[in-house]
């Protein structure tokens, strides 16, 4: 161990840099242990300072693919020796990068995308970590989950993340119909290739509930698109596009957003602007089977606060 101490302590007098907007800056040392580095999920900007630190100081980056990560250290001038680490090799790597963290070493993690550990094999990684007594620190910053929840116009006070729906049809509608009733909004990841199909049998099994197709987040082509299921479905078999990254948000049930006021009004909100009151009164009524006079009153006390805002 006092080699590796001294390795390391020879290591930190040799600066580590990274550049911010032309600008050069140094890296504090890191303490040995395994750092989770949040990066961008699109736009290269959406990085922390911390993060430019962390990935600078590391002994190694552990990253899903090497060309994916390479275009983020290389666009701010980071030396980091990157090193691959995905669920196709993670079960012969693992041992390699926990025997690094016994001999002393400060070692990234991060995916090819966002908060490391949503939908990759990190968590592995940190429970044999954390198991060996190795220090396990995480450095929040960017998720689509999150973006996607906050652009979705829904209810956000309790949602349930499922990662990717199964690829074949059969198990796809069984998942679905487990997600049907779980009292919270949904957020799902999906493939171009199989977008279209999800979004059909999504809205077959889960009836016209208000969703967001979130696709690009970040990016130049950024795209959300809101609307009932059922109408999303048809968007995308009559060839919306389908290039890109997809997050999929889709309403509770509807007994649970009657429950929830706000949620209630989110919806209206979202309706009014698309539709006449009248239509947009019968639309939410449906939805969470509460009686359409209360919607009606509802949707016109939004209309006054509304103006009252738009007077102040």
């Amino acid at each position: 161990m006092s080699e590796a101490r001294n390795k390391r302590e020879t290591e930190s007098r040799t600066e580590r840099r990274y550049a911010v907007a032309g600008t050069q800056a140094i890296a504090p040392p890191l303490a040995a242990g395994l750092y989770l580095v949040a990066t961008p999920i699109g736009n290269l900007r959406d990085v922390t300072l911390r993060a430019l630190e962390t990935l600078a100081a590391a002994d190694a980056i552990a990253c899903e693919d090497t060309r994916v990560t390479r275009k983020l250290i290389d666009h701010y001038g980071i030396s980091a020796p990157l090193t691959p680490y995905h669920e196709h090799n993670a079960a012969a790597v693992r041992p390699k990068l926990l025997a690094r963290l016994a001999r002393g070493e400060a070692l990234a993690l991060v995916s090819d995308a966002g908060t490391p550990l949503i939908s990759d094999p990190g968590y592995k990684l940190v429970r044999e970590a954390c198991v060996a007594g190795h220090a396990v620190t995480a450095l929040p910053g960017a998720s689509s989950v999150l973006v996607a929840l906050g652009v979705a116009g829904l209810p956000t006070d309790r949602f349930f993340f499922d990662g990717f729906l199964p690829p074949k049809a059969a198990a796809r509608q069984k998942r679905i119909a487990e997600l049907a009733r779980v009292p919270a909004t949904l957020v799902l990841f999906e493939s171009n290739s199989r977008i279209g199909d999800a979004l059909s049998d999504l809205a077959e099994q889960l009836g016209p509930r208000d969703a967001a197709i979130c696709r690009e987040l970040t990016k130049l082509h950024e795209d959300v698109r809101r609307a009932p299921l059922d109408r999303l479905a048809r968007d995308y078999a009559a060839g919306a596009e389908t290039r890109g990254e997809f997050v999929i948000v889709i309403a509770p049930p509807a007994d649970e957003i009657a429950e929830v006021p706000d949620a209630i009004d989110a919806m209206l909100r979202q309706a009014l602007a698309r539709i006449s009151v009248k239509d947009a009164v019968a639309e939410v009524a449906s939805a969470t089977g509460r009686p359409r006079r209360e919607i009606y009153q509802r949707a016109l006390a939004l209309g006054k606060e509304d103006e009252n805002g738009a007077a102040d």
